[in-house]
C-alpha cells in the first residue's frame, strides 16, 4: 500500500538547525521509498513562499504559493478548535506529519507531530512565546487524534508524565547522523590564530541551555598552563550571548578563547573533525545532534550528563553533571593531555555513531504512517 504522506518542511527555511536537517534527511530518505508518496507542506505566511526551492529531488511542494495567514494566527486558531484544516493546502492525503512540535488538524487524514524536547516547560524563561505555547499545541493536537513521535525514548516518557499523553500514543524514533564529510587543513585557513596548537571546540548557537559560560571556566582553569590550548566557540549569537560575553571577559584565561561565530558548514566540519576535544555542556537535550556529529568525525567528546544524552551517547563519551564547572574542567584537562585516552574514546564514538542511520529513521517513521493509516482505515 504507498500512503500520500504531507509532511512540514517549514524547518527548511533560514539558518539550517537540527530540525532542519531532521527535515531534510528524512525527506530524502522517504524520496526514494515505493511505499511512500511525499510532500512538503508550510502553511504560514513566510514558510509557505519559501520551500518550493529546498526540496529534495522527487519531492514535490504540495498547496498554494501566494499570501497566507501568519504562524502565530493559525497557531492561535488551533489551540481551539481544529480549523483550518490541513485538506485546505495539501489536498487529501492519508497521513499528515507536522516535524516541528505543530501538526494541522485533519478532517481525515492521519496525524503525527514531533516533540523534540519540553524546553518551554522546563526553560519557559529562555523560550520564545510561540514556543512556550508548544506543550497545549501538542495536547491539544492528540485531542484532535495525533500520535506523538519523539527523538529520545526520555523526551517520549516526559511527554507521556509532563503533557499526559498516552503512553500508546507516544512513539520514539531516533534520529540519524551522517557519516562525517571529508575535510582538508586548509578549510581552516585564516579561521584560528597563529599560536593555537591544539582546542577544545563547541558548536551550535549561543543559547541559556547550551551553558557555554560553565565550558569558559571550565577552560580557565585548565588554560593557563597551556599557552597553545584554546577554547574555539563556533556558532550564532542568540539569547544567551549576553551571559556568553561576561563570562569571557571574567575569565583568566579570555585570551585563549576564540569565538568564531556562525561558520561555513565545510569550516565547521573540519574544525569538528580536527578538534582536540568535542565539549557539549548543555543543561538539557531532548537527543543530541551536535556531539554524534563530533563522534562520526572520530573526535572525543565530553558532555553533560542530563536530558536524552546518557541515552545517545551512552559510554561513547565522558559524562559530567550538569552545570559543574569542576568536574568539567577535570574530563577536558584528562582527555586534553591524554592522547591514548582520546583515541580509545574517538574509537568507541565511531562505533556509536554507526549505530544511527537516517535510514533506519526513516524506517521507523515509516513503520508508524503505515500503522497508523491501516488503522484509520479499519
Amino acid at each position: 500500500m504507498t500512503l500520500k504522506v504531507a509532511l512540514d518542511a517549514t524547518p527548511l527555511e533560514g539558518t539550517r538547525t537540527g530540525v532542519g536537517e531532521f527535515c531534510q534527511e528524512i525527506l530524502e530518505a522517504f524520496a526514494t521509498r515505493a511505499d511512500l508518496q511525499v510532500g512538503a507542506f508550510a502553511i504560514s505566511r513566510r514558510g509557505r513562499n519559501g520551500i518550493a526551492g529546498l526540496l529534495p529531488s522527487g519531492v514535490k511542494a504540495l498547496g498554494r504559493t501566494g499570501p497566507g495567514l501568519p504562524a502565530r494566527v493559525l497557531h492561535a486558531s488551533w489551540a481551539r478548535w481544529p480549523f483550518p484544516p490541513v485538506e485546505l493546502y495539501t489536498g487529501q492525503v492519508d497521513l499528515v506529519h507536522g516535524t516541528n512540535f505543530v501538526v494541522p488538524p485533519a478532517r481525515k487524514a492521519a496525524m503525527v507531530v514531533t516533540v523534540h524536547d519540553l524546553s518551554p516547560l522546563h526553560f519557559p524563561q529562555w523560550c520564545r512565546p510561540a514556543a512556550r505555547a508548544y506543550p497545549d499545541l501538542v495536547k491539544k493536537a492528540v485531542e484532535w487524534g495525533a500520535w506523538v513521535h519523539t527523538d529520545s525514548a526520555f523526551v517520549g516518557q516526559e511527554v507521556v508524565e509532563a503533557l499526559g499523553v498516552p503512553e500508546e500514543r507516544v512513539r520514539a524514533v531516533h534520529l540519524g547522523v551522517s557519516p562525517a564529510p571529508a575535510t582538508a587543513a586548509e578549510d581552516l585557513a585564516g579561521l584560528l590564530p597563529a599560536w593555537v596548537t591544539s582546542y577544545i571546540l563547541a558548536v551550535g548557537r549561543v543559547e541559556p541551555r547550551k551553558d557555554l559560560p560553565t565550558l569558559v571556566r571550565a577552560f580557565g582553569a585548565i588554560a593557563a598552563s597551556r599557552p597553545g590550548l584554546a577554547l574555539v566557540l563556533a556558532g550564532p549569537g542568540g539569547s544567551g550571548s549576553t551571559q556568553l560575553e561576561e563570562a569571557i571577559a571574567a575569565s583568566p584565561a579570555k585570551g585563549q578563547v576564540v569565538p568564531l561565530g556562525w561558520v561555513q558548514d565545510r569550516a565547521r566540519d573540519t574544525l569538528i573533525k580536527q578538534a582536540t576535544v568535542f565539549a557539549y555542556p548543555s543543561l538539557y537535550e531532548g537527543f543530541g545532534l551536535s556531539p554524534l556529529h563530533a563522534m562520526a568525525a572520530g573526535t572525543a567528546v565530553v558532555a553533560s550528563a542530563c536530558g536524552a544524552l546518557e541515552e545517545i551517547l551512552g559510554e561513547a563519551a565522558w559524562l559530567v553533571p550538569a552545570g559543574d564547572d569542576l568536574a568539567l574542567a577535570d574530563a577536558l584537562e584528562r582527555l586534553v593531555d591524554d592522547p591514548a585516552a582520546r583515541a580509545q574514546l574517538a574509537q568507541k564514538g565511531r562505533q556509536r555513531a554507526a549505530q544511527f542511520s537516517w535510514e533506519s529513521c526513516a524506517e521507523g517513521l515509516a513503520s508508524l504512517y503505515h500503522e497508523l493509516a491501516s488503522s484509520r482505515i479499519s
